[in-house]
């Protein structure tokens, strides 16, 4: 029988922002795919007054894991707790506790603690090397987002673009799925590489081209569920931010068509302002040009998918020549 072997690991920073700001980075957890490099994705299950339920996808040791999580949020003290519902191997089970201490001069000193047991020796070691490359990473990011001399809602940002089909919600799923295709079927990608592992996880890298005809390259893991949503996350996004997460989403009507949407949330780099757009230029100029710049590239998606979802809608209809190929 394999032994359950207990672990606990403790991390610590000193953060040039006030408590109260850190602590809501951490008790948004909507905003970590754009702020912690490890969280890919977060889908709230409950919220409540003071709890939440969510399931989480996050990078551990370069491979994608998940699980449903509850923490419970206390202000006033500046806490925040979490533990796993069920552990996911190799995992047995997985908990923890962020604080957050103001200190005399205005800084505050954040601590990240975990406790978790694994199933024999060498599968703790793999998840302690993981849970400290994790938590080393997630408590730079949070001082890189609290110090920068601008608040939150500055930032980092939501927009969406929405698109009606004329044929299945499957078949624009089938379209943004196969990535692969996207260099002879969409007008500014140049190149894409795209690896499956697991299915329904997909590592893509991706160059597409500028309207000033510059070049630029991304690298996205994405998470696919069949027919209805992709979501992702850009491990490697333009120099104007500091992180991009987004989803395509595909909802059938009930009349025979489907509604398509596209999904963005950006961190601005303040840094890379001027240099990308010029000396001088704002923030509030910056998250213009991202509203439009990604904007008019998941538009452009949009529309050949609907284009294609339609064309195969037709080819189904009664009295229509077969269509050949497939997405």
């Amino acid at each position: 029988m394999t032994e359950l072997r207990e672990h606990h690991t403790l991390h610590t920073r000193v953060v040039a922002a006030p408590a109260d700001t850190v602590y809501t980075l951490v008790a948004d957890v909507t905003r970590w795919p754009v702020i912690f490099e490890p969280t890919v994705h977060v889908r709230h299950l409950e919220r409540g007054d003071g709890t939440e339920r969510f399931h989480l996808w996050a990078l551990v040791n370069g491979e994608v894991k998940n699980w449903v999580s509850r923490r419970t949020l206390d202000p006033r003290e500046r806490t925040v707790t979490f533990r796993q519902e069920r552990g996911q191997s190799p995992f047995a089970s997985m908990g923890g506790r962020w604080r957050f201490a103001p200190q005399p001069d205005g800084r505050t000193m954040v601590s990240l603690t975990h406790d978790f047991t694994t199933l024999g020796q060498e599968a703790g070691a793999w998840v302690t090397e993981g849970v400290n490359r994790n938590s080393e990473r997630e408590l730079a990011a949070l001082a890189r987002i609290a110090e920068l001399p601008h608040a939150i809602d500055e930032l980092v940002f939501s927009f969406t673009d929405r698109i009606e089909l004329s044929g299945a919600a499957a078949d624009a799923y089938a379209f943004v799925d196969r990535a692969d295709a996207w260099p002879r079927r969409l007008p500014h990608v140049r190149r894409v590489r795209l690896r499956v592992d697991p299915p329904g996880v997909q590592d893509m890298e991706m160059e597409t081209v500028t309207a000033d005809g510059g070049a630029h390259t991304t690298r996205s893991v994405r998470l696919c569920f069949p027919d209805s949503s992709i979501v992702y996350k850009q491990l490697v996004p333009p120099a104007l931010l500091l992180g991009h997460s987004g989803a395509w989403e595909f909802t059938p009507d009930g009349a025979g068509g489907a509604v398509a949407v596209a999904r963005h949330t950006v961190a601005v780099d303040p840094a890379a302002v001027p240099k990308v757009l010029g000396e001088g230029r704002t923030l509030a100029e910056a998250r213009a040009y991202l509203r439009e710049a990604l904007g008019a590239n998941s538009r452009t998606t949009l529309t050949h998918a609907a284009a294609y979802a339609g064309a195969n809608a037709a080819a189904l209809a009664p009295g229509s020549p077969p269509r050949e190929g497939t997405p």
